[in-house]
């Protein structure tokens, strides 16, 4: 299960014994730890770069590939940002084997594997499968399935990472992040075999409706749209709070994050055909009033924006396809439901995922039988786009900003996240330890190390104190001179994961790290080391740390996986 924030006291606390002074080599003699009479002045380096992944394509669709950097105007707010960073993607991305077109997947898996360092992190595509099975009806899922297989098939390239996860009134991680399709694929099958709920909530549905057309008076049928309406408006709230939190998680990769949603769609407003239908049957009640308070969309935008602020781009699938009421069957069509009532369940439906798309720069896949083509045209966006980067005058003032990006082309069109939220140091900070904790992610440019101690057993035996070292190689630190000593700022962050699922909150303190200045050079072939005294229940537990050089501004996260309270 994706992990959701959790006050479960996985690390019930870093102990007093957290702020010890630590030492540098691991067997190396303790440092003074009196402070000077005069506190030195230190500058925090944060610099913060707002990417923007900006999709180009002219009349006809197809990608506008020989823009360049002058070509591009950014406004946050309105106003007018320059540029820092410029990246294109004009048909192909870098991980690929060879230049020029797409190469065939066969080609691909006999090539040599490329090189991590070959990939630029901050494009690396993390591609989310989300099956609502929740929201959909099996026939419906599998039919697209079929086509979304063959989509990964051939989509995914070298470097890249997908996951899929599924959505059933519980959020369920059934593939964790992988470079291999193949094992998605396989997922799917047999996730093909499973049922879905909305197959009970259409019925459910028909009968509302057939109650309303065969009774004389409203107030009958109307508690039972009521009851429906409730429901179903329960039941979004938690789908609702399901992807916010798996969005959540994702905040802290650092590349490219892309959503393919497939569901039967997700109503804005609950239940708002069926007061419909009432309204057009007894033309002098006047009950559409009541709608409002099933009304979801201030969620729906609020997601968007929280998927703006983790970069995260919403590729949705209406999986029933072309919604007509000449194609419903038979046995599923319900009489005196008219037009009116019929173009207000299709557009309830289908208003989220267009606005879920549109609003991070993604695209919905409504009203087709057959998502193959429709699915190319998504590959397109991962193959062909520009990554704009800018440095916001702010510094994590923790608003929402309004993004526009304009550009020097007659008959462009123009698709991007429309903002996104300026998160503070620590909160980027914590949403990448956290991400590193969840899904393994991490990069460790600084080398830090983590070491074990052994577990000292507390009250009852339920609780250990862990003792955790951090070791922070001293060569990849920025230092100043202060007086007779050279010093270094660095903050950790620390998180932990249980075998359940069950996260804490992720915790940070500041490490001062003073060398005197004639024992620099040696200091400098060694590490610091930083113990953590951490209070952890009994099981399997796995550690996240995060370091970030105030003083540089580089960062690195390191992970591991450890038992507590084993013989």
């Amino acid at each position: 299960m994706i992990p959701a924030p959790s006050h479960r006291a996985l690390v019930l606390s870093l102990l007093a014994a957290l702020f010890l002074v630590g030492t540098f080599s691991a067997r190396a003699q303790e440092e003074p730890t009196d402070a000077p009479e005069e506190q030195p002045f230190f500058e925090t380096v944060d610099v913060n770069v707002v990417n923007v992944d900006v999709f180009v394509t002219d009349k006809k669709g197809n990608p506008i590939l020989d823009l360049e950097k002058d070509d591009f105007e950014i406004l946050e707010d309105g106003r007018t940002v320059p540029i820092t960073n410029f990246y294109a993607v004009r048909g192909e991305r870098p991980e690929a084997p060879r230049p020029g077109a797409r190469v065939p997947r066969e080609a691909r898996e006999k090539a040599e594997p490329a090189a991590d360092e070959r990939i630029d992190e901050a494009q690396r595509l993390y591609l989310i499968v989300f099956v609502d099975n929740f929201n959909i009806k099996p026939f419906n899922r599998n039919r697209v399935f079929r086509e979304l297989r063959q989509f990964l098939r051939d989509t995914i390239e070298r470097g890249d990472k997908v996951m899929l996860v599924t959505y059933d009134r519980t959020l369920e991680t059934r593939v964790s992040f992988t470079g291999d399709p193949g094992v998605i694929n396989r997922a799917l099958l047999e996730i093909e075999e499973e049922t879905g709920y909305n197959v009970h909530r259409d019925s459910e549905r028909r009968e509302v409706l057939r109650s309303i057309e065969e009774s004389d008076r409203y107030l009958t049928p109307l508690q039972r749209v009521r009851t429906y309406a409730e429901s179903y408006y329960s039941d979004v709230q938690f789908t609702l709070d399901a992807m916010r939190d798996l969005i959540s998680s994702l905040g802290g990769l650092p590349g490219r994050k892309a959503m393919v949603h497939v569901s039967d769609g997700i109503p804005m407003i609950p239940g708002e055909d069926l007061f419909v239908a009432i309204q057009e049957k007894f033309q002098a009640t006047s009950i559409l009033s009541e709608i409002r308070q099933y009304d979801t969309s201030r969620r729906f935008e609020e997601l968007a924006r929280h998927a703006n602020a983790n970069r995260v781009t919403f590729y949705t699938i209406d999986a029933a396809g072309l919604r007509t009421q000449t194609n419903v069957s038979v046995e599923a069509s319900t009489p005196g439901v008219g037009m009116m009532v019929h173009h207000t369940y299709v557009h309830n439906l289908q208003a989220p995922l267009l606005k879920l798309a549109e609003d991070t720069g993604g695209q919905a896949i409504i009203n087709s039988n057959f998502v193959g083509d429709d699915l190319m045209e998504v590959a397109k966006d991962f193959d062909s786009y520009y990554s704009l980067g800018y440095q916001p005058a702010h510094a994590g003032d923790g608003r929402y900003h309004r993004i526009r990006v304009r550009v020097d082309r007659e008959g462009a069109k123009v698709r991007h996240r429309t903002g996104y939220r300026d998160k503070s140091l620590s909160q980027r900070m914590s949403d990448t330890t956290m991400a590193a904790l969840v899904f393994g992610e991490q990069s460790n440019p600084m080398g830090l190390d983590l070491r074990v101690g052994e577990a000292v057993p507390q009250t009852e035996g339920r609780h250990y104190t862990v003792p955790v070292t951090v070791e922070i190689p001293l060569d990849r630190l920025t230092m100043v001179p202060v007086r007779e000593s050279h010093e270094a700022r660095v903050q950790l962050f620390v998180a932990a994961l249980d075998s359940e699922g069950g996260t804490s909150p992720v915790q940070n303190t500041r490490v001062p790290i003073r060398i005197p200045s004639e024992e620099l050079e040696r200091a400098r072939t060694q590490s610091w080391a930083y113990e953590i005294p951490l209070l952890m229940r009994r099981g399997r537990q796995r550690l996240a740390v995060g370091l970030h050089d105030d003083l540089g501004g580089d960062t690195s996260f390191v992970t591991k996986s450890f038992v507590v309270g084993s013989s």
